[in-house]
């Protein structure tokens, strides 16, 4: 008997972000490293004699605390790999949901008639996940195996090994970032012994435990955001943008006789100009939720991403949603080769200071700003594991 447990990666940019990443090589958030420190403790005093994971990093860096601590080599396989979602990589739920809601409804339903455009289809998913699994058992008889790989994959391939199809998908639970579920493989046949279980996991570094979608009947709904374009040709946009600026500042300083609401127009008009994509409408629904600007040209040649201007409205604020914008300027960054987000955060500003520091920001220096002192801070946004284990 092959005793194997199949390990979810722990928390990802896309888990935090709000952001579709099958394939698309995300990285682990800060929480994401406490969970992989809990998880390191669990399995303290457990044998392993062999450690896989998907080739990805989130799953390569998730293995590091049961590879690293027990003196073992980590195997990578690509067939480990999450459910391709091909066009849809790294493009927000909500924005998909809009422009593609017939094909959403097939993923939340598990339909095998899902395919994203390019993708994978769940009976092939399947397929990958128990042909993988069961050839990782055969190579290691009478030992025991953590296999690292990811959410829709494990649910898929447990639920294939449990005889369940697409219609008894709706009934299977979410597995939370790092759960484990127990398999006991003989002769090609599998017991499942548990799944799913995050009980090495607190409530505050539970993934699941700060989210309500998966929740039945929890009427609480997780703010989902997309992203539209801005025109700044278009008066409503140039009003909205100004509308935007002056009603930050005031709220910062509650003062107005240095703020130069024309000049932030000229600047966000510049380098919309140059490239569209700096300027991006952030949406809920319906309703103007905020908006992100980017500098591209500042810091490229350091290899860095300047984000000008970061707000939400009013009503969205406090609610979790602005770590989504974060996500957006990632996405839009990381493609042109930048390794670190850049910012300026007013001293006065402390919830502001409060959050950027909450999602990976670090304080790197200082500057004279209109009213006291502006704080430089930067993300790394690389793809060197900046958070090993000690």
């Amino acid at each position: 008997m092959t005793t194997l447990y199949l390990i979810r990666h722990a928390e990802a940019e896309g888990n935090l972000y709000r952001r579709i990443h099958g394939q698309y090589n995300s990285l682990i958030t800060d929480n994401g490293y406490r969970q992989i420190q809990a998880l390191q403790k669990r399995f303290a005093d457990v044998p392993i004699d062999a450690v896989y994971s998907s080739d990805l990093f989130r799953t390569m860096t998730t293995a590091r605390a049961i590879y690293v601590p027990k003196g073992l080599p980590l195997q990578t396989r690509a067939d480990l790999r999450e459910l391709g979602m091909g066009e849809w990589e790294d493009r927000s739920w909500a924005g998909i949901d809009r422009t593609d809601h017939t094909m959403m409804g097939l993923f939340s339903a598990a339909s095998p008639d899902f395919r994203a455009p390019g993708g994978e289809s769940f009976p092939e998913v399947r397929r990958r996940g128990v042909a993988a699994i069961l050839d990782i058992a055969s190579k290691h008889p009478n030992q025991s195996v953590a296999v690292f790989a990811h959410g829709t994959f494990i649910r898929n391939t447990v639920a294939e090994f449990l005889g369940i199809g697409p219609e008894g998908m709706k009934k299977m639970g979410h597995s939370d970032n790092t759960a484990v579920t127990l398999l006991e493989i003989t002769d090609g046949k599998v017991k499942v012994v548990y799944m799913d279980d995050n009980s090495h996991l607190t409530p505050e570094i539970s993934t699941l435990a700060q989210q309500h979608w998966w929740k039945k009947g929890d009427q609480r709904a997780d703010v989902n955001l997309w992203f539209a374009p801005f025109d700044l040709t278009q008066e409503a946009d140039r009003v909205f943008y100004q509308t935007c600026r002056e009603e930050a500042w005031q709220n910062l300083y509650g003062r107005l006789d240095r703020y130069n609401g024309t000049g932030f127009l000229d600047d966000a008009y510049a380098s919309w100009q140059e490239d569209p994509r700096s300027l991006s409408m952030a949406m809920a629904g319906n309703r103007r939720a905020g908006l992100l600007q980017l500098d591209p040209n500042r810091g490229a040649q350091e290899k860095k991403g300047y984000v000008s201007f970061l707000y939400l409205t009013p009503e969205q604020r406090h609610n979790g949603v602005g770590v989504q914008l974060i996500g957006k300027a990632v996405s839009l960054y990381r493609p042109l080769g930048r390794e670190r987000l850049q910012l300026s955060c007013s001293e006065a500003n402390q919830p502001a200071l409060s959050f950027y520091e909450k999602y990976g920001f670090r304080r790197t220096g200082a500057t004279a700003g209109a009213y006291g002192r502006l704080y430089e801070m930067e993300k790394y946004i690389g793809y060197d594991d900046q958070g090993a284990l000690d």
